[in-house]
């Protein structure tokens, strides 16, 4: 991240949280420092606390990008990561192997071949953001 924010000039603000008190302080930190987007990572702290996240974005309106579809769902503004549904189908290709006598330590270890974009068009308004057609052609998902 820090190679690619200074490619385009602009400057990394990192704000780790390691409990949910600390999402309010996050947010004003960053929103403090001058942050004009955010970039939520993945975890289970922040996945399970989607909702709040997406909420103080929207308080501190700031747009962000979101790891997973369900933080676009509740009301984020996009997300990019990897498809669910294609990594549940590789899981049950793996169990399928392994039910046919396959050894797991055998099978190679795969990685996510399917992103899924998804963009909701009324956190956009709401932002004041106008998102062009090619972005909206490109994406898997556009909630409206």
């Amino acid at each position: 991240m820090k190679p690619a924010t200074q490619a385009l000039g602009q400057q990394l603000i990192i704000a780790p949280v390691s409990s949910e008190a600390e999402f309010d302080g996050a947010f004003t930190s960053i929103v403090g420092r001058g942050a004009k987007a955010l970039l939520v990572g993945a975890g289970p702290l922040l996945a399970s606390n989607g909702e709040r996240i997406v909420a103080l974005a929207a308080r501190h309106a700031i747009p962000a990008l979101y790891p997973f579809r369900e933080f676009v769902v509740v009301g984020g503004l996009t997300s990019y990561g990897a498809s669910f549904a294609e990594a549940y189908r590789q899981a049950g290709i793996y169990a399928g192997r392994v039910l046919k006598g396959e050894k797991p330590a055998d099978l190679p270890v795969m990685q996510s071949t399917k992103f899924d974009l998804v963009i909701n068009l009324k956190t956009a308004k709401a932002l004041g953001l106008n998102v062009p057609t090619t972005l909206l052609v490109t994406a898997d998902e556009v909630i409206e």
